[in-house]
């Protein structure tokens, strides 16, 4: 995905997202730091003004995103270098380099009650990373990792 003078953007993907307001929370993220969003179904809510406005305040309007049938739809019209966040991943989000902004950057989150798929996690391993945390808690908030994985991103592309 590139911007509207060809540059490559940023991309925030969230697979089968199930919390509105995580959702909501994300795009605000996304109009900040004009990043793309894009939202593979199914949801676990509807996608309407009524059960994301609230997160996303007056900014939706602003939100550049595409919505996928499944995880082959998204695929098929996106390509550049894949990034996952899961549990699994075994290096942290911040020893991966994201400098190089001349190819697209898909980081990608599964939903919240699972995760993203094994079966798409196994055919790119490399790609795989978890944001470091202690043993105290399963996860963080899935708009918190998407919030501290595109800042890193950014911060390496020097904003």
């Amino acid at each position: 995905m590139y911007n509207d003078i060809g540059e490559v953007m940023l991309n925030i993907v969230l697979y089968e997202p199930e919390i509105p307001q995580n959702t909501g929370n994300i795009m605000r993220t996304c109009v900040a730091t004009d990043s793309i969003l894009h939202l593979i179904k199914p949801y676990g809510f509807i996608l309407n003004d009524s059960t994301i406005k609230r997160s996303g305040v007056n900014y939706i309007d602003k939100l550049k995103y595409y919505e996928y049938d499944d995880w082959d739809d998204f695929k098929s019209k996106n390509k550049g270098t894949y990034y996952y966040f899961t549990r699994y991943g075994h290096k942290p989000h911040t020893s991966f380099d994201y400098s190089n902004n001349s190819s697209n950057i898909y980081l990608i989150f599964g939903k919240e009650s699972t995760g993203i798929p094994k079966h798409i996690l196994q055919k790119d391993l490399e790609h795989c990373m978890r944001i470091p945390m202690t043993a105290n808690v399963r996860s963080l908030n899935l708009s918190n990792c998407v919030a501290i994985c595109t800042y890193e991103v950014l911060r390496q592309q020097n904003y």
